[in-house]
């Protein structure tokens, strides 16, 4: 990925759609082809989106953003021809992603899966009922792109940002202008194929996307035999229509059905395998989720003024089967709805953003227990959220200052805050710092259970609490070439959620933790242009994530990657090595008769990724790629053997 940009809290952060007075908005709305002048209602916003306030592609300066952010950008997923926008997510300082057969989770900054907030297309997608999102469901359409956040974001967005956000934006009507395809096959009788038409102009704007993903897969047990088979479909739309010269909605959907095999553990105390994944005939899982959002967007006082009014929800179910059919369910569902206020004031060469927003939003859970063994009743949570920002910027020097108000139905009042600055020292020398907090409520599980006399819900748990700081220096090298980030980050946990097995029953169930976690580490990313159709990316992180002294567990303390691309001078083949590194980690395992987990340590692993592409005519290209080239043997989870080599090859076509 070219960019690891950092930008202005205000409008990058939170979003806002703050306006820039524009010239000739129809030509360069038709003439963008990527995100690097895009037209927003009747304003153009340069050099990417990162979150907006107005929950789809609003605008702001990222080149003003005080905090920590990474763009994945279309072109880098389409040249490491990622498929799984997990994979993307391993390219970017400070992201450790564990995955396994019907789960894959993602950490920012040594934060826990559930403090991530991840919003496809602007909207909320984590599951209400497990309190995160599985992001191995989210497969990468044609032309899409993923921003990434780190640290607490929790004062423009409230819970479950306490370790960041991820952002994954599908291409708009008008960047495909047309039809485009794709279809590929390969090792473990894998099929993947992706379909999209787009059209779209100043005055309206329509997407559409489907996309299939089939695969036998492999065993993930330690000497297993059994194929763990996979089947995703995905069918997601967005568009926008102006309906006056002031005003435009938008809307947005999608639809996500997976179905897969995965293996349990084995729970025979004289077995030699117990407390290992073995092979479990006629185990699986079926998700399916539906996601929508609409939304106005009005802007007044010659768009000094702009006022957006958003609707959302997702209603997320989840099975397992086993050999005597269902054996588990759960069901989620969130309501949302948003009023956001911007304005900007301009005062020669300075700038000021003023930001007043009100989120309201209801979610709903049920454990669908089959058995009739655990509480199968709904149970809903409400918040309403109260925020305000500012941000200042000038030619050299950006401020901002957040501050958000939560109203819980069931908890405590909370208030969170974000505080950035940046100054310039010279044209390629820049340096900042940020401060910010976070919250996590409680998810249904952990405060209602799941089975009795399995695991026992904590109807008196505490939201988890954050606070971090970071301090950073970008600098630029080779007229803008070469650039090189550097970060460094603390932050803290309060009233950590864990699990505990107390006597004399030893039946799990939740507590916080009257200790305090620490997370800190140090980022670094860079990027080059080396000249001959060569460019090059780096990241690196090193995490140091305790809770009382003790390693916290799925973090390694070492991840790295790098990329280098070739692309020859017409664009006419290109060709992409992909190298990720993995250091040692932590994790439990539940190997002990006692069922009380014991800590083992998961080995340190590298993967090699090579991807090409060449162009036969000007709409149609060959491509192909092997990964994990040579075919390393590990585990992202205890026990839980990861792929091993694959190949795919395909064809694109554009019309």
């Amino acid at each position: 990925m070219k960019n690891t940009l950092y930008c202005g809290a205000a409008i990058a952060a939170f979003g806002l759609a703050a306006p820039v007075l524009a010239q000739d908005v129809q030509a360069d709305y038709d003439d963008a082809e990527d995100d690097r002048i895009i037209t927003l209602q009747t304003n153009i916003r340069i050099e990417g989106i990162l979150v907006s306030a107005n929950r789809d592609e609003s605008s702001g300066y990222i080149e003003d953003y005080t905090g920590s952010a990474t763009i994945i950008e279309r072109r880098d997923i389409n040249n490491r021809q990622t498929r799984d926008i997990a994979d993307a997510l391993r390219d970017v300082p400070g992201v450790a992603v564990s995955s396994v057969a019907g789960q894959t989770q993602i950490r920012l900054r040594g934060s826990e899966a559930n403090h991530v907030l991840v919003l496809v297309d602007g909207i909320e997608v984590s599951d209400p009922f497990a309190g995160e999102f599985d992001i191995g469901t989210l497969q990468a359409e044609i032309g899409s792109k993923v921003e990434v956040l780190r640290g607490p974001q929790s004062a423009l967005y409230g819970a479950d940002a306490i370790g960041g956000i991820v952002a994954y934006e599908s291409a708009r009507g008008a960047q495909v202008n047309g039809f485009g395809a794709r279809v590929e096959a390969g090792t473990n009788n894998t099929i993947n194929g992706s379909a999209q038409f787009g059209i779209g102009d100043y005055d309206a704007d329509l997407a559409i996307n489907a996309t299939v993903v089939s695969t036998d897969g492999e065993p993930n047990a330690r000497g297993g035999t059994r194929d763990l088979a996979r089947d995703s479909y995905t069918v997601s739309g967005k568009g926008s229509v102006r309906l006056g010269e002031a005003l435009q909605a938008r809307v947005a959907a999608r639809f996500i059905r997976t179905e897969g095999d995965f293996n349990n553990s084995d729970f025979d105390t004289t077995s030699p395998t117990f407390g290992l994944i073995i092979d479990a005939p006629e185990t699986r899982f079926e998700n399916e989720a539906i996601y929508a959002l609409a939304g106005l967007n009005l802007a007044t006082f010659d768009e000094a003024w702009t006022h957006d009014i958003s609707a959302q929800l997702a209603d997320i179910n989840r099975d397992t089967f086993g050999a005597f059919g269902r054996s588990s369910g759960s069901e989620g569902d969130r309501l949302k709805a948003s009023y956001v206020s911007a304005a900007q004031i301009d005062n020669g060469n300075d700038s000021h953003f003023l930001t007043f927003a009100v989120d309201w939003e209801r979610e709903q859970f049920r454990n669908n227990d089959p058995f009739g063994i655990a509480f199968s009743g709904t149970r809903e949570i409400e918040n309403v959220g109260l925020v305000g920002e500012y941000r200042f910027a000038a030619r050299s020097i950006n401020l901002s200052a957040a501050i958000r108000h939560d109203i819980n139905d069931r908890f405590a009042d909370e208030t969170t805050f974000r505080f950035g600055a940046a100054y310039d020292l010279t044209d390629s020398t820049r340096v900042r710092a940020s401060a910010g907090s976070g919250i996590k409520n409680p998810g249904f599980f952990e405060l209602f259970g799941f089975f009795d006399g399995q695991f026992i819900g904590n109807e008196n748990l505490q939201p988890e609490k954050s606070t971090g700081w970071e301090v950073g220096v970008d600098q630029t090298f080779a007229d803008g070439k070469a650039n090189i980030s550097l970060t460094y980050f603390d932050s803290e946990l309060e009233n950590e959620i864990f699990t505990i097995f107390p006597a004399p029953t030893f039946i799990a169930t939740p507590a916080n933790r009257q200790s305090v976690s620490s997370r800190r580490g140090v980022e670094i990313s860079a990027n080059a242009d080396l000249g001959g159709g060569f460019s090059f990316d780096a990241a690196y992180s090193y995490l140091d994530a305790e809770e009382d002294g003790v390693e916290e567990v799925r973090r390694p303390d070492h991840i790295a990657s790098a990329a280098l691309n070739w692309t020859a001078s017409d664009e006419g083949a290109s060709a992409t090595l992909v190298v990720r590194h993995n250091g040692e980690t932590e994790d439990l395992a539940f190997t002990d008769p006692s069922f009380i987990p014991v800590r083992e340590t998961l080995d340190d692993f590298t993967l090699v990724n090579l991807a090409g592409e060449f162009r036969l005519t000007d709409g149609v290209s060959l491509f192909g790629r092997v990964e994990n080239l040579f075919d390393e043997t590990y585990e992202q989870v205890f026990s839980f053997v990861s792929p091993g080599r694959t190949a795919i090859a395909g064809i694109r076509a554009t019309f």
